[in-house]
């Protein structure tokens, strides 16, 4: 798969609550994901207006992402970084919350960030791939060349120290290169 993808599972309900499979092999490749998943990761935010992001790892190293919000609402986005692709620096969002049960499947080359939209937000993803800190990229979450319509103003934003240097867009020499499908 080449794109980006919102998955939906179904959550099967009753008096009680609910029951769903947040991550089904047969079912995904159903839906055309084919990706082997190693690792596991859980981040919580405490405050709304939290931004993560804009992250990814460069190859060999490079993770195709599940993400998944097991409690709260966030505005999860990933900006499509392979040279030579239709959408090469084009984003794609998806609001992911507790309620609507929504997945964002994000390929390899393509970055990946998110805001919070409430407070102690935690988001869940399956990653392709195990964390390489050698190999990470940051780019800008507000860079204006990409031009993200964030949900609500960043101006106040809480971020890391880590995303406070990104690369800017222009600076940003992507290492993914778009091999059509």
């Amino acid at each position: 798969m080449d794109r980006c993808k919102v998955i939906a599972p179904r959550r099967f309900e009753d008096e009680r609550g609910f029951f769903c499979e947040t991550w089904n092999k047969k079912f995904l490749l159903a839906e055309g994901i084919d990706s082997e998943f190693v690792q596991d990761n859980l981040s919580m935010s405490r405050e709304i207006g939290t931004v993560r992001g804009l992250h990814c790892q460069r190859p060999p190293q490079a993770q195709a992402k599940l993400i998944r919000c097991a409690r709260g609402r966030l505005f999860d986005v990933a900006v499509d970084v392979r040279k030579g692709s239709p959408d090469f620096g084009r984003w794609v969002a998806e609001e992911l919350s507790f309620e609507n049960g929504r997945q964002l499947f994000i390929p390899a080359g393509f970055l990946h960030g998110f805001i919070t939209l409430e407070p102690n937000t935690e988001i869940m993803y399956k990653c392709s791939d195990f964390y390489a800190p050698d190999s990470d990229i940051s780019v800008r979450f507000d860079d204006p060349d990409i031009a993200i319509d964030w949900p609500i103003n960043t101006q106040n934003a809480i971020f890391s120290s880590k995303d406070a240097v990104a690369v800017s867009w222009a600076e940003f020499d992507s290492p993914f290169i778009y091999e059509g499908g």
